[in-house]
């Protein structure tokens, strides 16, 4: 009969048998004497690698009421290690039943990191689970704080996680083994920067006492001094937490940024590779008619936008952490060559896009008209809705992308309509498209692909009141000028439709083009003269007189 000791080890305690209670104490004393040559942090990893084997027997007894025996005690050691692997003494610790390796489980387990903590160290302890810097679990958290999610979740696991305080939970936190040497390691590192801290407070304030002797010798500071003092650092405080909200704000504006404009250019780039002309709308009018391909001045600009960006975003991590490093020289560089050689390229385009509108050019076309005097001539503007269907019809120089048998086409409304006085006592019409180019002859084949109808028929005039474009002129400012001159004694009559597209017509009566609508107007050898208007006295003496004069 084995007899029963109740011992506390680690703040728990345990009924051991005798022969499990030497065992054990002849393990403790064996660790205490490999750290006897080096004492500092002694007690310290004894008492942490007490409450490791105090953790390791709760897990083995499931009822308060059970004895640890020998074998339980063996089996923690294998776990903790042998303490002759770290110790030079001349009585190694041995069993004579069984031999001990220094074998332990390497699980990371999930706690919070109080010793890298900005609020409750859970971003820190997260970081050390996923193996990663804390600044990218922080910026995820800063992320998604518009959505409120993060705010909620990251309060969740400030309640339901533990703060790692022990030896033993900030190694188990890390993912290392829980065992003697990393038990006494970390501890030793723990001593180290609290050494190292307290150096370097203490230089700091023998610095602070120097400058003080030196300032004021014999004078002690005044209350109001310290006041300033105290001031002086909530100020300090304050600007930190401003810098700190600047760089989350640098983070979340130059990453929004950055991805914006990735997909964006990416999806031109990505377009115009396959040969997929759709969507020419979206791109830079720069870029439509350049020589250059458009996946190239897509690359160009996302260098040209994206690396200024990129490191504003560098710069907003460095303010949050002073753990992300520059960029190498090599790196800087490299990435200010490209830089460089992407607005060039970008300049190269703006020039050539320049000169590509250097030059106006227009072509003519006139036909005669079969209409003798006292005839009346109808003016009637359409739109061909399976091109392009709009519900009201007016003159703009906005243009939209349309597909006409497989091609790709600008319409534009920019049709303007007048009506003259012919100079040859003959009714004509005139169609002058009028186009951009880099010489006049380039300017002139531009106006001659411009794609517009016009039809004649039982004394009515229909015009189109759009026409079709080549995409590649999408940015030059191409014009229909539809004109009829007409000869004298001939009745002209403008369609309701039509009153969108007058451009100024001059008229005896100087009425305006929206109030010429629906109304006849006799070609005389003064212009044109409404029959049908109803004019006020006033006006028409005026008319008078100005015709007199």
């Amino acid at each position: 009969m084995n007899k029963t000791i109740n011992i506390n080890l680690g703040g728990y305690f345990f009924h051991i048998d005798e022969s499990a209670y030497q065992k054990l104490r002849t393990y403790l004393d064996a660790i205490a004497r490999s750290l006897s040559e080096d004492p500092q942090g002694k007690n310290e990893i004894i008492a942490d690698i007490e409450a490791r084997i105090s953790e390791l027997l709760s897990e083995k007894i499931a009822d308060s009421r059970q004895v640890v025996n020998e074998q339980d005690i063996s089996d923690i050691i294998k776990i903790m290690g042998e303490p002759e692997d770290y110790t030079d003494s001349e009585e190694p610790f041995a069993d004579n039943h069984s031999q001990y390796t220094r074998t332990s489980t390497r699980s990371k387990k999930l706690f919070r990191d109080g010793d890298d903590k900005l609020l409750g160290g859970v971003a820190a302890g997260i970081a050390h689970y996923f193996g990663i810097d804390v600044i990218w679990i922080r910026l995820a958290f800063i992320l998604f704080f518009v959505s409120g999610f993060s705010i909620v979740c990251y309060i969740i696991l400030w309640i339901l996680l533990p703060e790692a305080k022990t030896t033993a939970e900030k190694l188990q936190m890390e993912g290392e083994a829980v065992n003697i040497s990393n038990i006494e390691k970390k501890i030793r590192e723990e001593f180290n920067n609290v050494k190292d801290r307290f150096k370097e407070g203490a230089e700091n304030v023998s610095e602070k006492f120097s400058d003080i002797e030196k300032k004021y010798k014999p004078k002690a500071k005044s209350g109001f001094q310290d006041f300033l003092d105290t001031l002086g650092n909530i100020l300090v405080k304050f600007f930190k937490i401003i810098g700190k909200l600047i760089g989350v704000l640098i983070i979340i504006i130059s990453a929004s940024v950055l991805i914006l404009f990735i997909l964006g250019i990416f999806s031109i780039g990505s377009f115009s590779i396959i040969g997929f002309k759709e969507g020419y709308m979206s791109l830079p009018p720069f870029m439509i008619d350049s020589v250059l391909p458009e996946w190239l001045l897509a690359t160009c600009l996302l260098v040209l936008v994206g690396f200024p960006f990129l490191i504003l975003f560098m710069l907003g991590l460095r303010i949050l952490s002073s753990n992300v490093k520059r960029f190498a020289k090599t790196t800087s560089l490299t990435f200010l060559g490209l830089w460089i050689t992407a607005l060039l390229i970008v300049i190269f385009t703006g020039i050539e896009f320049s000169a590509s509108h250097a030059r106006s050019g227009s072509t003519i076309k006139k036909d005669t008209i079969s209409i003798q005097p006292n005839d009346t001539l109808h003016i009637r503007v359409v739109n061909d809705d399976d091109i392009f269907y709009q519900d009201y019809l007016d003159r703009t120089k906005q243009k939209e992308e349309v597909y006409v048998n497989g091609n790709t086409y600008w319409y534009s409304n920019y049709v303007k309509v007048d009506v003259r006085k012919s100079k040859n006592r003959k009714s004509y019409l005139e169609v002058r498209r009028r186009s951009q180019g880099r010489t006049m002859s380039n300017a002139q084949e531009n106006a001659s692909k411009i794609q517009f109808k016009y039809e004649v028929a039982e004394h009515t005039i229909v015009v189109d009141g759009f026409f079709l474009s080549s995409f590649s002129n999408f940015s030059k400012d191409e014009t229909v000028y539809f004109t009829l001159y007409l000869q004298e004694e001939v009745m002209v009559y403008f369609d309701e439709s039509s009153g969108n597209f007058l451009n100024n017509v001059e008229n005896t009566q100087n009425i305006s083009d929206q109030d010429m609508i629906d109304h006849y107007f006799m070609m005389t050898d003064k212009g044109l003269d409404c029959s049908d208007c109803e004019i006020p006295e006033e006006e028409e003496s005026q008319n008078i007189k100005s015709v007199a004069n």
